[in-house]
């Protein structure tokens, strides 16, 4: 990982400047998605720039659950909601569009699509319905 791409990444700036951070928890924090899929949805983010899952350290990877489960409770205490998606777009094929990894908690309520069943099968058409 090169200074530069570190450099330019958004979410090592936020970071460091201490802007849009809405909380920490041990190795990430979290902040709320700037081009949100609805309302509520947040961001957990390690603070070390990584662009992968498989980057992450041992303690970083233990670490995530519980920080997704603060999230959740983060997201809960902001909005009303039925359900989550959590979510990682681990690559470029996979969609991924700022190249440091992070986990998208997704607030979703009865009724915000038609037919959600396949959840998160649905990134590719057609592959949703089992």
């Amino acid at each position: 990982m090169g200074a530069q791409e570190v450099a330019a990444c958004p979410f090592c700036n936020d970071f460091a400047a201490g802007r849009n951070v809405v909380r920490e928890a041990g190795p990430f924090f979290f902040r709320w998605d700037r081009y949100p899929v609805s309302e509520g949805h947040l961001l957990v983010i390690p603070r070390r720039h990584v662009e992968s899952f498989a980057e992450l350290s041992l303690l970083e990877s233990q670490s995530l659950g519980a920080a997704l489960n603060e999230a959740i409770e983060l997201v809960k205490a902001k909005v009303s909601l039925n359900a989550v998606n959590i979510g990682i777009n681990d690559g470029r094929a996979a969609g991924q569009t700022v190249p440091h990894l992070h986990v998208h908690v997704i607030p979703r309520r009865t009724g915000d699509v038609d037919d959600p069943s396949g959840g998160v099968r649905g990134v590719i058409p057609g592959k949703r319905r089992y």
